[in-house]
């Protein structure tokens, strides 16, 4: 029978929530706390990064293996080259991984573990620089490195200040900062970004424009055409609307709610043209604009298409749910 299937449950259900809230604020604390640690030591460790011309390789071991895989993924989506080395891996063949240009980032909770103290003279011989990332003042691994991080926590969210937990969540805000300051400093643009996330719907709000969600069909009609024409040509396309025109430029758009306001206000309606029921002035977006504006415009307007222009031609429409589907 497995093991943890068998402790007794000790202490009354009713005391969950209040064990939640202790861990929340424990480590709300502990990030907190973080604030006093940019420092000096923060400043120049970003500086030496962001100077590099290898990579930043991450490594440790158990729990902050973990967080080094993260800060990395965080760090390359952001514009900065890292790879995660696991500490144990290391010293068994993977030290080949590095190049001299890289700076290595070592996690330790206590800073003094056997792993890290084998693995760091070895990349020192290397003449690599190491940054630390500790939650324990004066550790062996502080003091071997070149530059500091500190990360250091009064207590784990752990009852028995055992399981990382405050300290682990620490190093893991550290290491957003760190990537952040890095992001800044390389001025990361929001396009850049896209460029590094192309897939899901993250990337595509960053690059998809309306060019490539605008419809095939170009519904639209002159302003003296008659209102059966009119109908037609809405119902045809299946956009709800329809651009009026006169000489290629733009006058008005017909939605299926004019068409709707205008059968309840008239009986007379058979003489009716499309100038006579068209709102003019109608919301227009750009062509080569991102889609997710597009998309806001419509949302902000309570509309479901905008007609879509480019030099102030005529390109056709977009529906709000062409958008949908992308995104």
């Amino acid at each position: 029978m497995c093991y943890f299937c068998e402790i007794k449950i000790m202490t009354d259900m009713s005391d969950i929530k209040k064990w939640a809230i202790d861990t929340i604020g424990t480590e709300a604390k502990a990030i907190d706390g973080l604030i006093a640690f940019v420092d000096d030591d923060f400043e120049k460790t970003v500086e030496a990064i962001f100077a590099g011309r290898g990579r930043l390789i991450a490594t440790g071991v158990g729990k902050s293996a973990i967080i080094a895989q993260k800060i990395v993924a965080t760090l390359n989506s952001t514009g900065t080259p890292a790879i995660f080395m696991h500490a144990v891996d290391a010293i068994h063949g993977d030290l080949g991984t590095i190049t001299s240009d890289d700076i290595i980032l070592c996690l330790s909770k206590s800073g003094n573990t056997p792993e890290i103290k084998a693995l760091v003279p070895l990349i020192k011989n290397m003449g690599n620089k190491i940054v630390s990332l500790v939650s324990t003042p004066e550790s062996y691994l502080e003091e071997q490195a070149d530059y500091r991080l500190k990360a250091y926590v009064d207590a784990e969210a752990c009852p028995y200040n055992l399981a990382p937990t405050s300290s682990t969540t620490a190093h893991l805000v550290t290491g957003d900062a760190l990537a952040i300051c890095l992001l800044k400093l390389r001025g990361f643009s929001s396009e850049d970004f896209a460029r590094f996330h192309p897939g899901g719907s993250l990337g595509k709000k960053l690059y998809l424009r309306v060019a490539d969600v605008i419809g095939k069909e170009k519904p639209v009609v002159g302003k003296d055409t008659g209102l059966e024409e009119v109908i037609i040509e809405i119902s045809s396309k299946m956009l709800g609307a329809t651009a009026v025109l006169d000489n290629g430029k733009l006058e008005g758009i017909i939605t299926d709610g004019d068409l709707r306001r205008m059968l309840e206000k008239r009986k007379d309606f058979i003489h009716l043209k499309a100038k006579d029921i068209m709102s003019k002035n109608p919301v227009t977006v750009d062509y080569d604009e991102l889609a997710i504006q597009a998309f806001n415009l419509m949302e902000s307007r309570s509309i479901t298409q905008l007609i879509v222009l480019h030099d102030n031609e005529y390109k056709g429409m977009v529906h709000i749910h062409n958008i949908l589907k992308e995104l």
